[in-house]
């Protein structure tokens, strides 16, 4: 109790704490999206509880890793080499959860061109055990990923916590809404599906020795999302100009008619 006392007087402390959350906030972004758009294919009624269970077991993962701080930092020691490339269990992991979501996001964009109704024999739809496997898949990699950063930025395991939890209440606090808005605009799906293409080709990369900052990615995501914003605010705008053009036109009928009508009245009197 008295490190924690310490530990909450240095300003230090408090510093690493908000840069972290903003950090595991940012990187919790990754494992939303995708766990919304897999949630989003179970039945209705299932989706809001592989959701929790979804993050739920995000948040318990990253608590029982931080429980393993020197386990984890192991995994980035070598294990072995290929043509003078040295490959940590991180490494494999990182190749494995990336190849993962290029499969996965390939799979999903296909599904949303293919012009044939979709099956269940053609993946069309998802079982909720299926697509809890396939979060905790995904929560183990980004996890992983997660809690070396963190190590990487604080040497206090109890900061480490904090930082952990208030970034996955913040994911689920945005998971409904997100969630909601993937469904109201199928053009997001893409683009989401687009952006589990690029993650997944940058934990490759990353597993391979090829390092990209993650300011790139995050900021070409932004922009990307931006564009996208833009084109639905003019859709909509579209939508509205046409739907008043449309009730003017039928304004001007009916006037129109109206004063037709005692023309008529008067040539028959």
């Amino acid at each position: 109790m008295t490190d924690l006392i310490q530990l909450a007087s240095q300003p230090t402390v408090w510093a690493a704490l908000a840069t972290l959350i903003v950090m595991e906030v940012v990187l919790g972004v990754d494992n939303l999206i995708f766990i919304s758009i897999l949630t989003n294919k179970l039945p209705t009624d299932r989706q809001a509880r592989a959701r929790r269970i979804g993050i739920g077991l995000a948040l318990v993962l990253r608590l029982g890793l931080l429980g393993t701080v020197a386990f984890i930092v192991h995994l980035t020691e070598p294990v072995f080499s290929v043509l003078g490339q040295d490959f940590s269990w991180r490494d494999l992991i990182l190749i494995g959860g990336g190849l993962f979501l290029l499969w996965k996001a390939t799979k999903e964009i296909h599904h949303s061109v293919d012009p044939e109704p979709e099956t269940e024999e053609s993946g069309g739809t998802l079982g909720f055990g299926a697509a809890i496997g396939q979060i905790l898949l995904l929560d183990l990699v980004f996890s992983i990923d997660s809690i070396i950063t963190a190590v990487g930025m604080t040497e206090h395991v109890p900061v480490m916590m904090v930082a952990v939890v208030v970034a996955v209440i913040v994911m689920l606090v945005a998971a409904e809404p997100l969630s909601a808005f993937i469904a109201r605009n199928p053009t997001v799906v893409m683009l989401a599906l687009g952006f589990l293409i690029m993650i997944g080709m940058t934990l490759i990369a990353d597993g391979f020795g090829a390092h990209v900052p993650k300011g790139y990615i995050y900021t070409a995501m932004a922009f990307s999302a931006g564009v996208e914003g833009l084109n639905m605010l003019a859709r909509r705008r579209r939508r509205g100009a046409k739907g008043r053009g449309q009730g003017q036109g039928h304004g001007q009928g009916h006037g129109h008619d109206r004063g037709q009508a005692p023309a008529g009245q008067a040539g028959r009197a």
